[in-house]
């Protein structure tokens, strides 16, 4: 066992986030934590991590167990490098031998400038460079709040594969879907301070608790029915004048006073929208560029008013560009973007709008709209709130002391209020909760206007999109027809199947009587010598593609030379690193023979 949390209690003034929950980890545990936002989920993994007391319990971290914990907000040190942080806290002789192990970690996670200050990087950066330190940090047990927040979908297969090969306990929060299909073996949801446990996937777990509702509900109506009939014989006059009578009024008083099973509140979004007029958006050659960079290239596009397009590429190709030239708030350097005249432009943005801290959340619904008219009736600014799950007190709660969940979601109000026909959404699925997402995807499913969305959420474009966008580097978008899944099948060829073990690997495999000693090959010696060299090599080489992908400005076929460059170079340096883990651990294993 790795960590046992017991008899956990946590409050926050009057709300009690958490209520008498234990949790148990082992070896090979691979947990997600789920619930819908501002119900204690980060809170959780805090006291787990033991960066947080609980009000009651205690959280035992066994002997020798090393935890290395990502937190939803980081904390770094401005002033550091990039590398100095990672290694933030270790032995330099730590440093010197997972230096490579660390390069190429954040290479796959898009930061390249290795010795760049902490102070100069994006919000994005800056989760990714947090992301490699919990990784590099040697852990038998992982704590990861919202590891999949900004990380482009090759990025998230990527840390998929890192994960699954993992050999230690990993408990970590994401609204990733796929993710936590394909990563985790254990869901546990957080839900009115309990906590609920399925030894399953995420797709499991969706059937294991529909069967847990559908107990609870049959057990609730058997109860009820014996109420009404008890209920019937005591109100006939039946009095506790024998103990069978007075065992019978006790039976009925408890089973009176049983609360009821918890019914988990739901995000309810009715579909708003203006009327939307035969002319729509249509971009005519459009070109933006940011100093040498051409982000988009002479791009053509009307919308129908059925569209429901998914745009996806890596981090920093341009997909958010795209999205405020529709938008209309950014001008294109050439071409043109005409808007109909019924259009009306719902934005969710990244950043979000500028929201007052000092403002209660109902004045700031209350300023957009006081009444909406919905297909089920006229709703208060209020009643609205209470359909996003904001009770009473949350709507007079100051919007600085919301979660950032609960911010999202109330932003996510504001863009609806305003009933968009077109909605341009960039990154909807960051910080909302699996629950919320889920209401989302059925509400977009039933708009009757225009849904484009930048998303690296693979499961949310499946469900909402019929078409993909891909914006390249360099500026080209190319258009494929279908979901995210199709788009995969047609830009990504099948993966060679495994090759079947061979009679000799197997043969090998067979214990034999005598432990054979390690030793290296005369070729693995070689290696070993020289592995380190072609490391830094290959390092000097990534740095100075980067370099030229910086200054090769519009030139398109050079640009397109140097991604597939570097796209080579990350394969190698990836290769050598598992060589180099390879023949550092054999040689570790020689030595602690030898000295037998």
């Amino acid at each position: 066992m790795l960590l046992a949390a017991e008899h956990i209690e946590k409050n926050y003034g009057m709300k009690q986030l958490i209520q008498d929950a234990s949790l148990y980890l082992d070896n090979q545990d691979k947990v997600g934590i789920i619930g819908i936002n501002g119900t204690g989920k980060s809170t959780l993994l805090r006291i787990l991590a033991r960066a947080e007391e609980p009000d009651s319990g205690t959280v035992q971290v066994f002997p020798n167990v090393q935890v290395s914990y990502m937190p939803q907000n980081p904390d770094m040190r401005a002033d550091a490098t990039v590398l100095e942080q990672v290694f933030y806290g270790l032995p330099t002789e730590y440093r010197a031998v997972a230096e490579y192990e660390a390069r190429a970690m954040l290479n796959r996670l898009g930061i390249t400038e290795h010795d760049k200050p902490i102070g100069q990087l994006s919000g994005g950066q800056r989760k990714r460079v947090a992301l490699a330190t919990a990784l590099i940090h040697p852990a038998d047990l992982l704590i990861l709040d919202e590891p999949t927040n900004h990380l482009d979908m090759e990025m998230a297969a990527w840390l998929e594969g890192y994960l699954s090969r993992f050999s230690g306990g990993i408990v970590l929060i994401t609204h990733d879907r796929y993710f936590l299909d394909r990563v985790v073996n254990r869901i546990v949801e957080l839900e009115n301070g309990v906590l609920y446990s399925y030894d399953a996937n995420y797709a499991r777990y969706l059937e294991l608790k529909a069967e847990r509702l559908d107990m609870q509900a049959a057990s609730e109506r058997k109860r009820q029915s014996i109420l009404r009939r008890e209920y019937e014989w005591i109100s006939r006059g039946a009095r506790a004048r024998g103990t069978k009578s007075r065992d019978r009024i006790e039976r009925y008083e408890a089973l009176r006073d049983q609360e009821g099973p918890a019914t988990a509140e739901n995000v309810q979004i009715s579909a708003l929208s203006g009327r939307l007029g035969r002319k729509t958006i249509e971009l005519s050659h459009v070109t933006k560029c940011y100093g040498a960079q051409t982000v988009i290239d002479d791009f053509s596009y009307t919308l129908a008013r059925t569209d429901r397009i998914g745009i996806v590429g890596i981090n920093g190709a341009g997909k958010s560009t795209l999205l405020n030239l529709i938008a209309g708030r950014i001008q294109p350097d050439s071409g043109t973007v005409e808007q109909g005249q019924t259009v009306r432009i719902g934005m969710f943005s990244q950043e979000g709008r500028e929201l007052d801290p000092e403002q209660r959340a109902l004045d700031f619904i209350r300023d957009i709209s006081n009444r909406i008219e919905t297909p089920e009736g006229t709703f208060s600014a209020s009643q609205m709130l209470e359909r996003f799950l904001f009770s009473g007190d949350l709507q007079h709660q100051k919007i600085g002391k919301l979660s950032g969940g609960e911010r999202r979601r109330l932003y996510l109000l504001s863009v609806l209020m305003e009933a968009p026909n077109v909605l341009l959404l960039d990154e909807p699925t960051n910080d909302l909760d699996v629950e919320t997402l889920m209401i989302l995807e059925d509400y977009l499913s039933g708009f009757p206007g225009i849904v484009i969305a930048v998303s690296h959420d693979r499961y949310f474009l499946d469900k909402l999109a019929t078409s993909i966008f891909e914006v390249c580097k360099g500026g080209e978008i190319r258009s494929y027809t279908g979901n995210f899944s199709d788009y995969l099948q047609k830009r990504i060829p099948t993966e060679p199947q495994a090759k079947p073990r061979t009679p000799k690997s197997e043969k090998a495999e067979k214990p034999t009587s005598k432990p054979q000693k390690l030793r290296f090959s005369f070729n693995e010696q070689r290696e070993f010598e020289h592995i380190d060299e072609e490391l830094e090599q290959l390092d000097r080489a990534l740095q100075d593609c980067e370099q030229q992908i910086a200054a090769a400005g519009n030139d398109y076929v050079k640009l397109q030379e140097l991604l597939a460059k570097k796209e080579q170079l990350l394969q190698q340096q990836d290769a050598k690193t598992e060589r180099w883990i390879y023949l550092n651990e054999l040689a570790e294993k020689i030595a602690a023979q030898s000295a037998q």
